[in-house]
């Protein structure tokens, strides 16, 4: 029996960790390149490491930024303190993108708070004759940002949502993408452990979590062309909310997609 790896589970499950055996498992083989179920045991110098991890895993710290790269959809993205932590949640908005974009040869395609870029990225793999363009202000997470979208074809920029659509031409772009904040203030306030180790510029929405879509609905359609989409990722109790703003700013065909949980997670809207 591998005692070190049943050590690793027991000190994660002391610590109230979710889904501690996995993380044990995952950060088993990122230390040791090997399957822990069929493993005799760390070498010393595995199990000094291990023995780092684990107390980092222990005090909360998420996976992802331990591991330093998370998979989402097909593909590897690198992430860390600083950015935002892939979702497989996010999947489905980003797959939605892509069924929008099906007959398209050449769509324009903007993924605004694009954090590690996990949704432009998958829409450029998928779409390959689309240009993609990643916008993200914050600092911390853009040499994320820059080295997922390295050699992908997608670019990168470095700016603020609340003001970067005046620099685009009027009737340019096919599909917005973008997972925005949108926790509440109460929920600010109630975060798990490894969520509050995220950065709060991508996850505080505002008072009642809509502060990005009022922005989103209401200053995002000029660039839009006539029938262009705008595809959201919401809370799983926004959707009536959502659906709401879109159609107050006069967005047509709007709709609410779930995930793969049930829950409601994805608003898409259409230009007139």
């Amino acid at each position: 029996m591998n005692t070190a790896y049943q050590t690793l589970c027991a000190r994660l499950l002391a610590a109230g960790v979710p889904d501690a055996r996995f993380d044990a498992a995952q950060l088993y083989r990122f230390v040791t390149g090997r399957d822990p179920r069929l493993d005799d045991g760390p070498t010393a110098a595995e199990a000094a490491r291990l023995q780092t991890l684990a107390a980092r895993r222990a005090a909360r710290e998420p996976l992802q930024y331990l591991l330093g790269e998370w998979d989402f959809l097909d593909f590897t993205l690198k992430v860390g303190p600083g950015v935002l932590c892939p979702r497989a949640d996010s999947e489905v908005v980003c797959e939605a993108a892509i069924e929008l974009l099906q007959d398209q040869e050449a769509p324009v395609v903007l993924d605004l708070c694009a954090g590690t870029g996990c949704l432009g990225i998958g829409i450029a793999r998928s779409c390959p004759g689309a240009k993609v363009t990643c916008v993200e202000k914050s600092p911390a997470a853009w040499p994320y940002l820059t080295a997922n979208t390295a050699g992908t074809g997608v670019e990168a920029v470095l700016a603020d949502i609340s003001d970067y659509q005046n620099t685009l031409a009027p009737d340019s772009v096919d599909l917005i993408v973008c997972n925005p904040p949108y926790l509440t203030a109460g929920e600010m306030e109630n975060l798990m452990p490894e969520t509050a180790r995220e950065p709060a510029l991508a996850l505080d929405g505002g008072a009642d979590g809509l502060d990005f879509y009022r922005l989103l609905t209401t200053g995002w359609a000029a660039p839009l062309r006539s029938g262009g989409w705008l595809v959201l990722e919401i809370g799983y109790a926004q959707a009536e909310a959502v659906l709401a703003l879109g159609r107050a700013a006069g967005w047509q065909n709007a709709v609410c997609r779930k995930d793969h949980g049930g829950n409601d997670r994805v608003i898409l809207l259409q230009k007139p």
